[in-house]
This record gives C-alpha cells, structure tokens and sequence, in this order.
C-alpha cells in the first residue's frame, strides 16, 4: 500500500520515527535504517524522522540529515526529516544550505525539525556547553526559517537550491514543551513538534498557545506505540535515561512511560485518534524503537502498525476531521 499525503508534516499525516540498533556494528545500523525506512514506505506510513544525539547515546545519531537522505533513496514513496536536529551545534547557514540541496535532490520529501538541544555530552563534544544552547537557538530559528522559505538569503542569494525555496519551502517545525517555546516557533513563521510522554491535557494548552500566538504550521504529536504484549522493561529503562537530563518540569507531564501498548489494532487506532482530537496536534509520530527492541521485532511492529493499525486509524482520523469542518 502507499500513501497520498507526501508531503513533509501534513495534515492527517502519519509517519515513523526510526532509531539505530545499537546492538548491531556501524554498517548494520545503516542497513537496518534504510531497510526500515523502505518498509515503512511500503507499509502505508506517510514518512520517517531520525533525531540526534553523540557518542552513540541511547540509541540516536550524529547526523540525522545525512540519513535522511540514505533513507529518501531507498524509499519509494514519502519523506524523510531530521526531526529533531539540534541546531546550536551547527552554523544557521551551512546548515540551509545542505538541507536545500538535499531537498533539490528529493524535491518535496525533504522536511526538518530543530530543538535546541539539553544533553551535555552534545555540546562537550563540539567544544561548546549547554549555556550556549538557548540563546544560539533563538537567534538561529528565524534565520533558518526564513532561508529555507528563499527569504532573507543576504550573502548566499546566489545558492541555486536556496533561491529555489522560494517556491518550494521545506516545512521547519520546533521542539516546543513550554508556551514561550510555542510562542518562538509562531513568530518564527515554523511548525512545532511535542515529546511523546507528555499527557494530552498539557499538550493541548500547548496547542492553544501557540494558536493564540498566530501559529499556523504542523502540530506534529509524537506517540510510542506498541501492538500485542509489549517489552515492557525496555519502556522503563528508555523513561529513567530520558528523566536523567530531562528538567523536572517536563517530567511533571509525563505519562508513565509513555507508551500506548494494546493487543488489538483497533483499540490502538481508537486511542490514537482520540488523542489527536485532545491535543489539537494536525499529524502524528509513532515510536516503537528503545534499546532492548531487536531488528528483526522492530520490523514485525512497523509491518503490523501498518497493516492492521494504519487503515482504521486513517479512517477514523478522516471521520473526525469531516465532523469538525
């Protein structure tokens, strides 16, 4: 089955998030990324996003976008983002530059979402700290933005693949947990993307926020996901390594470990629907991948999602939003 909404970050859309086993050697994991990228093409999602950390910690990568390319030329349908990229760690401009080249080579299959980052072993790595972190996200939010959308190119105006955004933007979402983040990523003219433990109450303040502030990008709701009887230790293990650099004020809006587990496809679907409607978010993220989750089980759960999830939950999500207009 393939999928009709290809653009980055759609309205109703529903994409995978995908993560390295670290259990495998280097060439495996580059394997699997793109075996599991093409199966979830295959399997009806409408993309995949890859995120960022060093040092290969907990199972992320270092280069997001460059696998979001591997990923595009294994696909045969749909997007790839780095989602999230951390952009304090990079120059706002090189960074434009490369994700619109990239987006000329896949022309729009290429989104990207940037947060500013909160590991120290990020930041250490690359001879900054994480006080660097906020005021160099907010000063590059704009900018990038604004490039990626062909406006405000200054120096680089000359750049064929930046000139050519201006009528063939690449969507840009926010990491955005707070209302002043939401408020950034309004005024930034970009989407936001929430975490995936936070309950929906909380997360639909944080949509009304960033509404009020005039926001009018993708509300991207990340949730994990998990059909049939789940590896429950795994969960848990993955919650405590989050809640070691994540603030406590985050962590009041967690819900257990965040994790929507049923045994049957429709009540998952249920949940999931019902959930966007709560939160307000405009598409949806689906995790399965934690350390403790091997390839072989991660592809069963993409292939099920997608077979017994997807439809239904399609199907319910265009219900809900035929009641609403």
């Amino acid at each position: 089955m393939t999928s009709t909404l290809s653009v980055p970050f759609a309205d109703g859309s529903v994409s995978m998030r995908l993560y390295p086993h670290n259990e495998l050697d280097a060439a495996g994991i580059a394997h699997q990324l793109c075996a599991q990228a093409a199966l979830a093409a295959d399997s009806g999602f409408d993309g995949v996003m890859v995120s960022e950390h060093h040092g290969g910690f907990a199972g992320y990568l270092p280069n997001p976008l460059q696998t979001a390319g591997w990923m595009l030329e294994h696909m045969a349908t749909g997007w790839a983002a780095a989602c999230p990229l951390l952009l304090p760690l990079r120059p706002v401009a090189m960074l434009a530059e490369e994700v619109a080249w990239l987006a000329t080579r896949h022309p729009g299959r290429v989104g990207l979402g940037v947060a500013p980052g909160a590991l120290e072993l990020d930041f250490r790595v690359m001879g900054l700290t994480k006080d660097d972190a906020m005021p160099r996200f907010r000063e590059g939010l704009p900018l990038l933005a604004a490039m990626l959308r062909g406006e405000d190119l200054g120096d680089l105006a000359g750049d064929r693949a930046l000139a050519a955004r201006k009528t063939d933007p690449v969507p840009v979402v926010s990491t955005a947990m707070s209302p002043p983040a939401v408020r950034r990523a309004a005024k930034s003219g970009v989407g936001i993307l929430y975490d995936g433990a936070s309950n929906p109450d909380r997360l639909r303040q944080l949509t009304d926020a960033y509404l009020d502030a005039g926001g009018t990008g993708p509300r991207i709701m990340i949730r994990r996901v998990w059909l049939g009887e789940p590896p429950r230790a795994a969960f848990e293990q993955q919650r405590d390594v989050y809640a070691s650099y994540t603030p406590a004020a985050a962590q009041r809006h967690w819900r257990d470990t965040g994790f929507v587990v049923h045994d049957d496809p429709q009540s998952l679907a249920e949940e999931l629907a019902a959930t966007m409607t709560t939160t307000g978010a405009s598409c949806l993220n689906l995790r399965i991948h934690v350390p403790g989750v091997d390839p072989d089980a991660a592809q069963d759960q993409i292939r099920n999602l997608g077979t017994d999830v997807l439809p239904r939950l399609r199907t319910l999500l265009t219900t809900q939003n035929g009641a609403t207009t």
